[in-house]
């Protein structure tokens, strides 16, 4: 199980904790918009230090998005498992050739 696989199964765990004892259930109890609220703003710190050259912050910030996006995901119940299901199906496609095809 890889670190992200963890992160995720820790996070489903945490959905029904104390909201007062847990960070990640207090993200959960204020629902699926406060959630995206917290990815954008960890995105955007994300952005600023991609931006400023700063490698070590932008680890850190990195580290943040992927966290906040699994809480997102977890408040309107998609899975890890169907996030990396949509990207092995995705392998092996053109980037272009892909965006096209979600073309209505």
């Amino acid at each position: 199980m890889s670190a992200l696989e963890r992160l995720a199964a820790t996070i489903a765990a945490r959905r029904g904790a104390d909201p007062d004892e847990s960070w990640t259930a207090k993200l959960l109890a204020r629902g699926p918009e406060k959630a995206a609220e917290k990815f954008g703003e960890e995105a955007v710190e994300a952005i600023i230090a991609a931006v400023g050259g700063d490698r070590e912050n932008l680890t850190a910030e990195a580290a943040d998005v992927l966290y906040h996006l699994l809480v997102m995901l977890a408040a309107r119940d998609v899975t890890l498992a169907e996030v990396l299901a949509e990207l092995e199906r995705r392998e092996g496609v053109s980037g272009i050739a892909e965006k096209a095809s979600r073309k209505k």
